[in-house]
């Protein structure tokens, strides 16, 4: 009777350690997206751990923004990298960003113009637009003015984000940002 008591008990243990990178990456999503950012992170980060690419994504969010943890430029960097090398776009992006600015690891502009590429290629509209800017400036890559706009109107049209895209250049040219002016003007918006 010990025995099967004893073997019970362990089974539910294993079934309590087992639980999916899946299920953990959905409490967790909802719990972030809900704003309840410690408690997000603990679900998170098991399933970060266990290879989730989307969580490994969320986790780097929360070391980049300061959500459930101590902000942490180098452990965003980690995790970003960790999701991008799965091919999840919006890592790549992150990515793309974490070399442009000098987040995590040190700046190197062919490096973000590789990432932006990556996630633009999946549809990322964000990354068209970051990349419109890499061939606009010729940052990471020689100027391309054609490239630049075409980039800038695919991600600006946007089903998803492309509202939220256009609103934020404008929001940065009315705040005097040199880059944003030019690049509003450029496209005529």
């Amino acid at each position: 009777m010990r025995q099967i008591i004893f073997v019970l008990m362990l089974l539910a243990c294993i079934v309590t350690r087992a639980q999916s990178a899946d299920a953990l990456y959905e409490q967790g999503k909802k719990l972030y997206d809900d704003k309840k950012y410690e408690l997000a992170y603990k679900k998170l980060l098991p399933a970060a751990q266990k290879g989730h690419k989307k969580a490994q994504y969320r986790v780097g969010r929360c070391y980049d923004k300061g959500h459930g943890v101590e902000e942490d430029n180098l452990k965003a960097f980690q995790w970003y990298s960790k999701s991008a090398a799965q091919g999840f776009h919006k890592a790549q992006y992150q990515l793309g960003r974490c070399y442009k600015k000098g987040k995590g690891v040190k700046k190197d502009k062919v490096k973000a113009f590789q990432y932006f590429s990556k996630a633009a290629k999946q549809g990322n509209a964000k990354a068209q637009f970051a990349l419109g800017e890499c061939y606009f400036e010729g940052k990471g890559v020689a100027q391309d003015k054609a490239k630049a706009k075409a980039l800038f109107l695919k991600a600006i049209s946007d089903e998803d984000d492309g509202a939220e895209i256009l609103q934020d250049l404008r929001a940065d040219a009315a705040d005097g940002d040199e880059d944003a002016i030019a690049i509003k003007k450029f496209i005529g918006k």
